[in-house]
């Protein structure tokens, strides 16, 4: 089983919009509504491409509520942790031919005492996992270091972690004893943890910027590219994958559509190639559908086959 873990789950909201007009009143005829936060994205499309997982995080209140009955619409199993908080709401407008602009809530403060319950909630899911995806920002009121607990406490029990996260988390994971099996920083989160500019378009520099010490033990680095696809190191191999040019009807959600395809892969024990291939497959189809951390699974061999990738 695929563990996802969403610390601070949200209702993202969804406006379409010819044209975002500030300072005043701007009318949607359609509006969508899902149960979101990077790490059920994640959940939704493992779920879709009929693989088992249970979704995991902090909930509370009445939109919290909302949420899991979402889920259990949709037939995703999850176990979340119960707070007395409100579960955040995200909205997202999408505007003049393909600009995205988001309004995202902190969240919930999550108490210490909660925060140490939690730990022991996961402990027992992770007897029952074998591979773990732990995606986007946290709630308020945990310690930066948060994330680097849970891997630890994964590592206790042999289970490895994929991480989507950023900023002061993600240089605690890579600074931790146990690290992360794999993480997808993007070209400027690359460079906030080399403390220098990346050029995505130079594949030679990409090759020598992974090879830094402060990636050593992470057996894969997945950078993304946007339409260039994405460089990939694995242990000591590197490969660029890239992806044919697609019509994008909305691209939110698409680096968790990745996420979730690296982690089928991983988890079924696929070949380097076809664990990218996989990987770049659901984040096409995600920006193929209106509705975010969604796939079409009919569509998937079709943009299988499309997908290249080089060694380098």
């Amino acid at each position: 089983m695929i563990l996802t873990v969403t610390l601070n789950p949200s209702i993202d909201v969804s406006y379409p919009l010819e044209h975002l007009k500030i300072d005043t009143v701007n009318r949607v005829k359609t509006v969508r509504k899902t149960a979101g936060g990077k790490g059920l994205n994640v959940s939704r499309v493992i779920h879709m491409l009929n693989h088992e997982i249970t979704a995991t995080g902090f909930i509370g209140g009445y939109f919290g509520k909302w949420l899991e009955n979402q889920l259990d619409r949709d037939g995703i199993d999850h176990d979340f942790f119960p707070i007395d908080a409100e579960t955040r709401s995200s909205i997202a407008m999408l505007h003049d031919g393909g600009k995205q602009t988001e309004i995202l809530e902190a969240g919930p403060t999550i108490a210490a005492e909660d925060a140490e319950k939690f730990l022991s909630h996961f402990d027992s899911l992770l007897d029952k996992s074998d591979l773990i995806t732990i995606s986007g920002s946290m709630p308020q009121g945990l310690p930066a270091d948060y994330y680097t607990q849970m891997i630890a406490h994964a590592g206790q029990k042999n289970v490895k972690v994929l991480l989507d996260t950023s900023g002061a988390t993600l240089k605690s994971a890579l600074e931790a004893p146990v690290k992360p099996l794999l993480i997808k920083p993007n070209e400027e989160e690359l460079g906030g943890l080399l403390n220098r500019e990346v050029d995505k378009t130079d594949y030679a520099a990409l090759k020598q910027d992974l090879m830094d010490p402060i990636f050593d033990g992470v057996d894969w680095i997945v950078v993304s590219l946007g339409a260039a696809g994405a460089f990939v190191k694995h242990l000591d191999k590197f490969y660029h994958a890239a992806i044919p040019k697609i019509k994008v009807v909305n691209p939110v959600g698409s680096g968790d559509s990745t996420l979730a395809g690296l982690a089928m892969g991983i988890h079924d024990g696929k070949s380097d190639e076809d664990i990218m291939k996989t990987a770049m497959t659901t984040g096409m189809l995600n920006t193929m559908e209106a509705e975010t951390g969604f796939v079409n699974p009919a569509k998937f061999d079709e943009y299988f086959a499309k997908v290249t990738i080089e060694s380098y």
